[in-house]
């Protein structure tokens, strides 16, 4: 993955911000939206682009854009920080490969531990029974 190779790939579009914010809000366009064509990027390798397509199947569109956005600050600068900043970090995570669970069996003493203690509830259930009569 070239990180600078992806950054200069990113489209960006700065749209009016949802929510409260008074007379600003109605007149500037705050909230920022990025769109990564992951097909198209000459910053992945062919693998990269399947590991990416295939987890973040449900972030991309027909059309094949991984499309995100931000409007957690009210500045149009700081939005597009907070954006590239998610964007990186959706990625990398996209891109680590999970290591293989290796199979374990349990302990001889995790095994009488816990014979131990079904036999102790055991006696206490059996202890709350009626004697013979």
């Amino acid at each position: 993955m070239d990180q600078h190779q992806i950054e200069t790939e990113l489209e960006f579009k700065a749209v009016r911000s949802s929510g409260p914010g008074g007379q600003h809000a109605n007149k500037t366009s705050t909230k920022v939206e990025l769109s990564f064509h992951v097909e198209n990027s000459n910053g992945l390798s062919e693998a990269e682009k399947g590991r990416i397509q295939r987890k973040l199947e449900n972030r991309i569109n027909r059309e094949g854009f991984l499309k995100m956005s931000s409007e957690d600050s009210r500045s149009q600068h700081s939005n597009r920080e907070i954006v590239i900043h998610n964007f990186l970090e959706v990625i990398k995570s996209a891109l680590k490969k999970q290591k293989p669970r290796k199979k374990t069996k349990p302990s001889r003493a995790s095994k009488l531990k816990r014979l131990h203690s079904k036999k102790k509830r055991s006696e206490i259930k059996a202890n709350r029974k009626n004697p013979l009569k």
